[in-house]
């Protein structure tokens, strides 16, 4: 995947492979290889790709998007059912589709309804369903190593039926996988295997249950294309801090984060097809909002008051027309009224974050050094005698998370207040956002977007050699955990090895786990399970088996996981699993 190529439609790649023979199929995943080594020159609207010294592919993106077959041009002999169009295609960003209204009703006052959907699903929605499920399947049995162009545009095309059918939800699950998937087999810095897990389980459980589903719980599975805004009033804000956004599916920039004298939380964002280049300065950019020319840089710091604002329900302030907004006075953390974000007890914000509402964890912690993990360094804080470890949360190089992380470690002793986002585990662990400055008092530290220097530390301060972690005497889950995981990325067949049968259910049920103990000897029974017909030969796999004896295993380890998080912070967690994760 290139972020250097405009965002493409669902339903335009899915043509455009749809269109190709059989042998071209064959040659897709090479062509877009090559392509991608290709130089992409861009003039405006117009992207132009020179695949020889007399083959140009243009992409043609009015409003940063491609949004038609025909906005992709190629000069080559087999145009337009050549590879190359196709291709272009498959190595851009998958954009979302532009949703079609609604069709409204009238009244007899004349007032205009929106139609209200049935409590069953439909015919037309259980068929969509049931397509992306098996369009996931097969991303998942070949792993994405396996899945290549043809796999990834089966299943866009399913995700663009599902949203015609009226179900968003699942079309943005399958879409979240494809990209995934894309920056799992380009090697993007972005990618995190966790995250493609989560994105296979999300979309493998909404069209797993959606046939079966009624009412409220229905409504929920279906999701909605939009965010709604609703009107606010006029609103008092006061900046906490911005973040970058880096997404491996081709997507950059930055949100900056404010609060209201209630302790609400409001998002301004900036957030547009591109690169790391976008997201380290879009924090110099001005936000959105009204008339105002605050950056967002400056934002975090500062304050602002809105007047016929509109919110969406995860507290996104919206730029329509009417919205007007002006600079104002900011406020420190250590003081009202940001102050009583920080009075929150620990385990009070975890309970409310495991539970759906916000991930965010405002914490004072003390610094005391660092961790070494299998996946690299983390700073050490003591948090009201919890120990924390704080992680980074990007790993990308343009970015100076990691860079800060370090220099923290050498300001040990010192006590501070950070932003976090809580990451779920078996240990308490956050992603570290923001801080206070360790020698500016007042001052605060954007971790993704300020670098800090060695001088802005204390006095004499030194980095202590990380310490190793303990063994412990942790649940064993990960040897359920990592069965997943190694299916994400090298299918069915990695599982269904000889040597990946061994004893860890059996070790599971010997020290308590038995559920986990079965789900995993099933896990290997369906990934193992090939039929043979009346002549010895080899059936089609059952890629619908293994897709669930998967999933089961997937929602069981993130429950698990959540109630062993709740745990060790001391929290409250609901029995019920997201709608996404349940099978």
């Amino acid at each position: 995947m290139s972020p250097d190529l405009p965002p493409v439609v669902p339903s335009v790649t899915a043509e455009l492979v749809a269109a190709l023979s059989p042998r071209l199929r064959k040659r897709l995943d090479t062509g877009v290889t090559k392509l991608l080594a290709r130089p992409a020159v861009r003039e405006g609207d117009t992207v132009r790709i020179a695949v020889d010294d007399e083959t140009d592919v243009v992409l043609r993106a009015p409003g940063g998007t491609v949004t038609g077959a025909d906005a992709i041009h190629c000069g080559c002999l087999l145009a337009p059912d050549c590879l190359h169009r196709a291709a272009a295609a498959s190595a851009a960003p998958v954009a979302e589709e532009t949703p079609a209204p609604a069709e409204a009703t009238q009244t007899r006052d004349g007032a205009e309804t929106a139609p209200t959907e049935p409590d069953t699903a439909t015919p037309e929605q259980r068929a969509a369903a049931r397509a992306v499920f098996d369009a996931a399947a097969a991303v998942l049995e070949a792993g994405t190593d396996g899945a290549g162009a043809v796999l990834q545009a089966e299943l866009l095309h399913a995700a663009h039926t599902a949203r015609l059918a009226g179900l968003p939800r699942a079309s943005a699950a399958a879409v979240s996988v494809v990209t995934g998937v894309r920056a799992a087999r380009s090697a993007a810095p972005g990618h995190r295997l966790t995250d493609l897990t989560d994105a296979l389980a999300a979309v493998l459980g909404v069209t797993h249950r959606l046939p079966h589903t009624t009412g409220p719980d229905l409504t929920e599975l279906r999701g909605t294309v939009r965010q709604p805004y609703r009107p606010d009033g006029s609103l008092r804000l006061y900046g906490l801090f911005s973040e970058p956004v880096l997404t491996a599916t081709g997507y950059a920039g930055a949100v900056t984060w404010t609060a209201d004298a209630d302790g609400r939380l409001y998002t301004v964002s900036d957030v547009a097809p591109g690169g790391p280049a976008r997201a380290t300065g879009a924090a110099d950019r001005a936000v959105r909002i009204g008339d105002t020319t605050l950056t967002h840089r400056e934002l975090s710091r500062a304050g602002l008051a809105v007047s016929g604002a509109t919110v969406s329900p995860t507290g996104r302030l919206g730029a329509g027309a009417g919205v007007r907004a002006v600079r104002a006075s900011g406020a420190d953390w250590r003081a009202e009224p940001l102050d009583r974000l920080w009075a929150v007890p620990a385990a009070e914000q975890v309970t409310r974050a495991l539970n759906g509402g916000q991930d965010l964890l405002f914490l004072e912690v003390t610094l005391e050094g660092t961790v070494r993990e299998t996946t690299g360094d983390c700073l050490l804080a003591d948090c009201a005698g919890l120990p924390l470890r704080l992680a980074t949360a990007h790993d990308d190089p343009a970015l100076p998370y990691r860079d800060n992380l370090r220099l923290l470690a050498a300001a040990g002793g010192s006590r501070l207040r950070i932003v976090a986002r809580l990451a779920p585990g078996p240990c308490p662990r956050a992603l570290l956002l923001a801080t206070e400055h360790p020698t500016g008092p007042g001052a605060r530290v954007d971790l993704g977007l300020d670098r800090l220097r060695r001088a802005d530390l204390p006095a004499g301060a030194v980095a202590p050699p990380a310490r190793a972690v303990p063994a412990g005497d942790e649940a064993p889950l990960h040897l359920l955990r990592r069965r997943v995981h190694q299916a994400v990325p090298g299918g069915r067949r990695v599982l269904a090895l000889a040597g990946s049968r061994s004893g860890d259910g059996a070790r599971l049920r010997r020290l308590g786990l038995a559920t986990a103990g079965d789900l995993l000897d099933d896990l290997h029974t369906a990934a193992a399970d090939r039929s043979r017909d009346t002549f010895g030969r080899l059936l089609p796999a059952d890629t619908g088996r293994f897709a669930r004896a998967w999933l089961a295993a997937a929602v069981y380890t993130d429950t698990v996981e959540r109630a062993l998080c709740a745990a060790a912070w001391g929290a409250t967690v609901n029995e019920v699993s997201s709608p996404g994760r349940t099978p």
